[in-house]
């Protein structure tokens, strides 16, 4: 057993802190053709790689994970397309494989495709060669089916290891957007050691997972209704639209692509798109601008 962290010195606690950092801020002066916000819609493609994950392998947990690419994903680019929105799709490799045409689909209507994991691993229970080798054998997957490789990660469950953020330079990409030190975009550093990876940040205030889950044998049970959810989501949406900076949203198509709850999403994108001056945009577009603005 380790030491008690009230027992640590000062350097280890300071390193421990220091690792993974927030850097320079990279909101912009201003937004493309003088918009007031950017919104960074985003999908969790996870489908069946939720119970697969864990060894789960009986037809009803997978049932819920099918519905996503069944009847979740169709819906959401129906939807999508209705709003010209463009949005960012982050897949595991597993899914991407499991549903042949999906992920050209994204591309097809003009989405970004994003790293999401191999099988929706947790990345802490991970060696760093596992890691890396998932990591990189998922990439070269959804390169093979999208036609161009990932520039983004988003981290199964946002479980960023140790390891993660150098394994995330060795690939090459330009952001990451699992971890939630603002609501702006921000540079990464590494011990000190500005990166260059730009950071879109998310919460979970903004995931539609904390808010719908349902599992019958544990204690996630949906306790806050869709327009709950609604009213929650406009305020974010509100607040970032008066300070001039961005909306990010994370949600899973076999969550939000229910009935009762694309409803409230419709109703979201009608609020968002009353408001003059929104730049809908992929993730990779917002961070292409926040770099070019911050190097103008």
């Amino acid at each position: 057993m380790g030491v008690e962290p009230w027992r640590w010195d000062e350097d280890v606690w300071r390193g421990h802190v220091e690792h993974v950092r927030a850097g320079r801020s990279l909101r912009p002066a201003r937004w493309p053709g003088g918009a007031k916000v950017a919104v960074a819609l985003s999908f969790d493609s996870d489908h069946e790689t939720l119970p697969l994950r864990d060894g789960d392998v009986l037809p009803g947990k997978l049932a819920q994970g099918e519905y996503g690419a069944r009847v979740g994903v169709p819906r959401v680019l129906r939807l999508l397309e209705r709003y010209g929105a463009p949005a960012s799709f982050f897949v595991p490799a597993v899914s991407a494989l499991l549903h042949d045409g999906e992920v050209k689909s994204y591309v097809d209507a003009g989405h970004e495709v994003g790293l999401h994991g191999w099988i929706h691993e947790r990345n802490t229970a991970l060696t760093p060669a596992e890691e890396r080798d998932l990591a990189f054998r998922a990439a070269d997957v959804l390169e093979r089916l999208a036609g161009t490789r990932p520039v983004g990660i988003r981290t199964p469950s946002w479980d960023f290891s140790a390891h993660t953020l150098a394994i995330t330079r060795e690939l090459g990409l330009r952001y990451d957007s699992s971890l939630m030190a603002d609501d702006d975009c921000y540079e990464l550093v590494e011990n000190g050691e500005p990166t260059g990876v730009v950071e879109l940040p998310v919460e979970w205030i903004r995931d539609d997972a904390p808010y719908f889950v349902m599992d019958r044998f544990t204690s996630s049970r949906p306790y806050t209704p869709p327009r709950g959810v609604l009213s929650i989501w406009q305020d974010e949406f509100d607040l970032a639209y008066a300070e001039g900076g961005m909306f990010q949203l994370t949600m899973h198509p076999h969550i939000i692509g229910h009935r009762s709850r694309i409803a409230v999403l419709t109703e979201l994108l009608d609020h968002i798109s009353g408001h003059e001056g929104v730049w809908f945009a992929t993730h990779a577009q917002i961070v292409d601008h926040v770099v070019e603005a911050a190097e103008a």
